[in-house]
């Protein structure tokens, strides 16, 4: 059995910055066993986000990071810029988070590449 094991393609550690295409490759792995969480308003959050995505906005993010999520989780945050996406991560590992990526160019990175999103635009769209 452990050589069955063996021939199951694992995704590459998480890197501290993603782009879309590795947080896709993870995503279909099949069991992530991750969290994407998006640190813009509810409103942006509202109208689209990256499926799975749940809303975490700034100003609650650590807070509600640490009520739900365990600090060895592996976490891709995106923002509305990736300085935003940065300050981010920075206050989650301040907060004690370990496995934490940027996810660089965000949800318009993610949409740019015509990965599924959901929200209020999916819909309309």
């Amino acid at each position: 059995m452990s050589n069955f094991l063996n021939l199951i393609p694992i995704p590459a550690p998480l890197k501290s910055q993603s782009r879309a295409y590795d947080l896709k490759e993870r995503l279909d792995w099949g069991e992530p066993a991750l969290t994407i969480i998006d640190v813009r308003t509810r409103e942006a959050f509202n109208v689209s986000h990256i499926t799975g995505a749940v809303s975490l906005p700034m100003d609650e993010l650590v807070d509600r990071a640490l009520s739900n999520f365990e600090l060895i989780r592996d976490i891709y945050v995106y923002g509305s810029t990736n300085e935003e996406t940065a300050l981010a991560v920075a206050k989650l590992r301040e907060a004690g988070y370990q496995n934490l990526s940027e996810l660089i160019g965000g949800l318009a990175g993610w949409k740019a590449v015509g990965y599924p999103i959901e929200g209020n635009s999916a819909i309309v769209a």
